[in-house]
């Protein structure tokens, strides 16, 4: 089992920068695959970026890939993501998720590949 629990959302202004927390906890969660992913009103949610469970591998989706950063701290059982220059399209509810599988090689980039997710953060960028 592992629990997650996001923090760090809220509003932003276009341009402006949020760093999103994901606190784990759990026997398995060290080895674990990270993700975050986000949720737009009337959208399917979307893979955002991808960590894996040493931090030496990372993706994102084009659309944040020069503006956001992914990275975890194992010893403080974290993992982060760093938006910055943020788009009113940023706009959705953004959820941690944990992959418990073997690591593949590249981090796992679809919803139903992971096995744990967070209750969401709400991330506002106005125009």
């Amino acid at each position: 089992q592992v629990q997650l629990v996001e923090s760090g959302g809220g509003l932003v202004q276009a341009g402006g920068s949020l760093r999103l927390s994901c606190a784990a906890s759990g026997r398995t969660w060290s080895t674990a695959t990270m993700g975050w992913f986000r949720q737009a009103p009337g959208k399917e949610r979307e893979f955002a970026a991808a960590i894996s469970w040493s931090g030496g591998r990372t993706v994102r989706v084009d659309s944040v890939k020069s503006r956001f950063t992914i990275s975890r701290d194992n010893a403080k059982s974290t993992v982060y993501l760093q938006m910055n220059s943020l788009k009113p399209e940023d706009t959705a509810v953004y959820y941690c998720a944990a992959n418990l599988g073997p690591f593949s090689g590249r981090p796992r980039t679809e919803v139903a590949q992971y096995d744990y997710w967070g209750q969401g953060t709400q991330v506002t960028v106005s125009s």
